[in-house]
């Protein structure tokens, strides 16, 4: 699986710098959110932010910014059916593949004292596990990093194989992103059990 073009969208920054650097150096074209756009941008590497790649802006107060078809379809499109990849072409749709994405701290927001209600629905992350559902549903044609733990490996892979992730390590990513999804779910039902009538 070659990666042309990955869609970066982090709460924690932490390692981000090295792998952008791998990535720019490979000529893969970035994709970025707010904070993360502009965090890529001040290591001098070229970044283009979502909003204006999709043609419409980040709005509710962040709370909607990657949710929209070009980024959705850009990661489920099956390459190698030709109905999918003509649907891309014909609404000006580039295929995403590799997503890099941490979610927002919902367990450690709630784990703070005198944490309110109203901050820790703000900690519900909505399009980020959107996306890694999307993009580990094809897994075949799409690598998900979900962990800043996964930097080391991925940059390794990368720069071994001349910007190219193996088909067993892409199953292995989306595997981790379902075990994720699924503790990040659970976790917020829990607090939703314990704390509404």
């Amino acid at each position: 699986m070659k990666i042309k073009r990955a869609l970066i969208s982090v709460s924690n920054k932490r390692g981000l710098r090295k792998l952008v650097e791998v990535l720019d150096k490979l000529g893969v074209e970035i994709l970025s959110t707010g904070g993360t756009a502009i965090e890529i941008a001040s290591y001098g590497i070229t970044v283009r932010e979502v909003s204006s790649y999709t043609g419409f802006p980040e709005m509710l107060d962040g709370r909607v910014k990657t949710l929209h078809p070009k980024i959705h379809a850009g990661f489920l499109a099956v390459r190698n059916n030709k109905d999918h990849m003509k649907c891309l072409e014909e609404n000006a749709i580039s295929p995403i593949d590799m997503l890099i994405v941490n979610l927002y701290p919902f367990e450690k927001t709630i784990s703070k004292p005198g944490v309110s209600f109203e901050e820790a629905i703000e900690n519900i992350d909505i399009g980020g596990p959107a996306m890694m559902r999307s993009a580990a549903k094809n897994f075949k044609s799409v690598a998900v990093v979900s962990s800043v733990d996964q930097y080391v490996m991925i940059i390794e892979e990368l720069e071994k194989n001349s910007g190219n992730i193996n088909d067993k390590l892409s199953e292995n990513l989306a595997k981790e992103v379902f075990e994720k999804t699924a503790y990040y779910d659970g976790i917020i039902s829990g607090y939703l059990s314990e704390n509404c009538l």
